[in-house]
């Protein structure tokens, strides 16, 4: 049976190489319910959580990994987030999505940018031009000229599984450069099918039965948003009070929604007010809506 909603680290230990897998099912389905756009752009999305997931588990980190794809093409963006507890989300942004798979036709020219969001430290980020026939390649283009690592991605999504497998070298260990091409040869010989069909053991059996692997515990992934109440307050105090007077009157309150999860925030006078007053202190506590 497949393992479901769980990541699992690999290493060929004579090899100098490194590995991850991971499939998401549950938690890719909670995560697409809350996006509605075409199967073509949800499968993006899908192998997109399944990247950032696995980047999440290439370092050692409190907060979150944030891969964004973003655009002038019918889709605009679509981000991916995985924190270091393997909780995902994502979104799409696009209107008129072509009816292509390939980067080009999904985004026309852009540009992929990650961003390592950690406790108590300023944010990394690197960018690279979104460029390739997949978004698999667009991340070995970031990896050859940000992070100058041999690094593979092998990225698969359907309407019921998302799941994606990690190659990559470790330069603290000598190795020789024919190890790295065999198992890197191998590895093409994945297929969406064992990628989302089998479990993590099963597929590295089939494609490197010849090679010694050590397989580490799974660890679980989960659909989770990190949006609340006073993430969205400290969002619209940093709007100013005469802006958000200016809706006010307009509107009457103020509903702001998040495009991760469904969640719906609702603001009214008194809301707003308490915001400058007893440091956020409501004496009102309008609904949280999902």
């Amino acid at each position: 049976m497949i393992e479901l909603d769980c990541l699992r680290r690999f290493i060929f230990p004579e090899l100098g190489v490194r590995g991850e897998w991971v499939n998401l099912t549950e938690s890719w389905q909670a995560a697409k319910q809350f996006q509605k756009s075409p199967s073509i752009v949800q499968h993006q999305l899908g192998q997109a959580l399944a990247a950032v997931t696995m980047l999440s588990a290439t370092i050692k980190f409190i907060g979150s990994m944030i891969l964004q794809a973003q655009g002038d093409g019918p889709l605009r963006a679509l981000v991916a987030q995985a924190t270091h507890e393997r909780k995902i989300r994502g979104l799409v942004r696009g209107e008129g999505y072509a009816p292509s798979a390939t980067l080009a036709g999904l985004f026309g020219e852009g540009r992929l940018v990650l961003t390592i969001e950690r406790a108590n430290a300023d944010p990394y980020q690197g960018i690279v031009p979104l460029a390739g026939k997949n978004l698999a390649a667009a991340l070995e283009t970031y990896f050859s000229q940000s992070e100058q690592l041999k690094t593979r991605f092998w990225l698969f999504a359907n309407d019921h599984h998302a799941g994606g497998l990690l190659l990559q070298e470790l330069p603290a260990l000598q190795h020789a450069p024919a190890d790295w091409e065999r198992i890197e040869i191998l590895a093409n010989t994945v297929t969406a099918e064992e990628l989302l069909g089998l479990t993590c053991t099963d597929m590295l059996h089939r494609l490197f039965h010849e090679e010694q692997v050590k397989v580490f515990e799974a660890e679980p992934v989960k659909f989770a948003c990190v949006c609340s109440r006073p993430r969205i307050e400290r969002t619209l105090k940093a709007l100013g009070k005469q802006e958000l007077l200016g809706i006010l009157h307009e509107q009457g309150d103020i509903e702001v929604g998040c495009e991760f999860c469904g969640a719906h925030y609702g603001f009214d006078p008194i809301d707003v007010e308490n915001l400058w007053t007893n440091d956020g202190n409501r004496t009102n506590d309008s609904p949280t809506l999902h």
